[in-house]
């Protein structure tokens, strides 16, 4: 059973996803938008949410947390931009439009973007 198991393992250890997430977060708020498979754009989506969560309030704990996580190109985007961009909204910053199959081997494709 898979009871409170909400991780999605995306078939690679702990350190290797993490690294994965940090690098696809990082290129997301480079290029505001990214295409990959439907399941990392959801895992990647829920990072995201929670960063920009954590933006939206100027504290150095906040700012301590987020640096820990992404470069600080990426860090100061998501505290003087992002964060002052969605201070009155309550979630749902990040939207994942699904895409046709990829050729080679059919997996299941996702746009991520920011909402307007």
């Amino acid at each position: 059973m898979r009871h409170k198991k909400d991780i999605r393992k995306l078939s690679r250890n702990k350190s290797h996803r993490r690294s994965l997430l940090r690098n696809m977060a990082i290129s997301f708020l480079q290029h505001k938008k990214i295409i990959t498979t439907q399941a990392k754009a959801k895992q990647l989506k829920r990072v995201l949410e929670r960063l920009i969560t954590a933006g939206k309030t100027k504290s150095p704990a906040n700012t301590r947390r987020i640096n820990a996580y992404l470069n600080h190109s990426s860090s100061t985007a998501i505290v003087m931009e992002l964060g002052q961009k969605f201070k009155e909204r309550r979630g749902g910053y990040i939207r994942i439009i699904k895409l046709n199959r990829r050729c080679g081997d059919a997996s299941k494709m996702a746009m991520i973007q920011m909402v307007e």
